[in-house]
């Protein structure tokens, strides 16, 4: 015989057909992620939603959280809205009378609340969840600091935490997700909710950390998005390691926040992780930590420093250079400062990754 006929797995089939199926009766979820307060992500979900009635689409609101600015209520005067209930002065949405309803769209802004004692679900998210195992679509809203798995990085970013939280397993179920990237400075001017009043309100470095948090879980849910597609059409993944990172530690930089920026990043791309660090810096556990969460840790040599990582990165094939910058003013830092210029002159075919600490 010239050929021979490989006959399908049939747990893989099964596997296939049921992930389709699933994903057909299910409705389709869009999340706009904020990294904070004031980046403008309920007028995005409402003007998505004014657009898509304008289109035909069947729409209604079925959640707002609290007082709304003049522009989103002169986009809501052209939405229907559910009327919310209450119980002892919280209020939850009505997801019966959504039900009923069953528009193709349904608006939730907010999806971090809980709901009062009594009802079905004690969260919202489990709400939406409900709404979209009925066949309903949902476009929702979230700030970064209401992600359970993400909010010690942000407390630790902050030095606060938000009360509510939703499960990143339930976010990463979005078929998309928007990261509503505002200026910092427009958060900065915002009053913001009860997580960032003025009275603490986050810095401006604060707030790039929080975006760079935010764009990071953004690419996760595009990684999930990915996995369903290739399970739904029976591909199999074959690609390896992509990218190799390198996470460079100098005196007078954040290294706590450049080794967690590597670290999120190596998960994100299912990559390898490398540490090249000074004497001078006084890393305590981190070195452990790092090595733990499986790096390659190795100390600067004295001597020509540049020259050393550049053949680090040639011979590990790193990708990617995570280099931090200090501010600081001094014969100490001038050299290093110096370097991160001489390595972005230098390092052609790796992308560098500046942090101001």
């Amino acid at each position: 015989m010239s050929g021979v006929l490989t006959r399908p797995d049939p747990d893989r089939l099964l596997r296939q057909i049921e992930a389709e199926e699933r994903y057909q009766r299910r409705g389709r979820l869009k999340v706009f992620l904020g990294y904070a307060s004031g980046v403008g992500k309920s007028y995005r979900m409402f003007d998505e939603g004014r657009r898509r009635k304008e289109r035909g689409q069947d729409v209604v609101v079925g959640a707002l959280q609290g007082k709304v600015g003049p522009e989103v209520e002169c986009v809501l005067e052209n939405l229907e809205f559910v009327p919310l209930t209450a119980s002892d002065g919280v209020p939850a949405m009505d997801v019966p009378a959504i039900l009923r309803r069953h528009p193709q769209v349904c608006l939730v802004d907010g999806l971090a609340y809980d709901n009062p004692s009594g009802h079905a679900h004690a969260k919202r998210w489990q709400d939406v969840e409900q709404l979209l195992d009925a066949g309903v679509s949902v476009i929702t809203t979230i700030n970064l600091q209401y992600i359970s798995e993400r909010q010690d990085e942000v407390e630790r970013i902050t030095g606060r935490r938000a009360i509510f939280s939703v499960p990143i397993s339930f976010v990463k179920t979005a078929d998309e997700i928007v990261v509503v990237d505002a200026p910092t400075e427009n958060c900065l001017r915002s009053e913001g909710e009860s997580a960032f009043r003025a009275a603490a309100a986050p810095t401006e470095q604060q707030l790039s950390q929080l975006r760079e948090l935010s764009l990071v879980l953004a690419a996760e849910v595009v990684d999930r998005q990915l996995e369903g597609y290739l399970e739904r059409n029976g591909i199999e993944q074959m690609w390896g390691t992509q990218e190799r990172i390198l996470v460079l530690i100098t005196p007078g930089v954040n290294a706590a926040a450049l080794l967690e920026s590597g670290k999120r990043n190596r998960e994100r791309f299912h990559g390898e992780l490398h540490l090249l660090y000074s004497a001078r810096c006084q890393l305590g556990s981190m070195l452990e930590d790092a090595r733990s969460a499986g790096a390659n840790v190795q100390e600067l040599p004295a001597g020509d420093t540049l020259a050393f990582i550049l053949q680090f990165a040639h011979t590990h094939g790193i990708t990617q250079i995570f280099v931090g910058q200090s501010n600081k003013v001094g014969w100490r830092n001038r050299s290093y400062k110096g370097l991160v210029d001489r390595l972005i002159e230098s390092a052609d075919g790796i992308d560098i990754q500046v942090f101001p600490s």
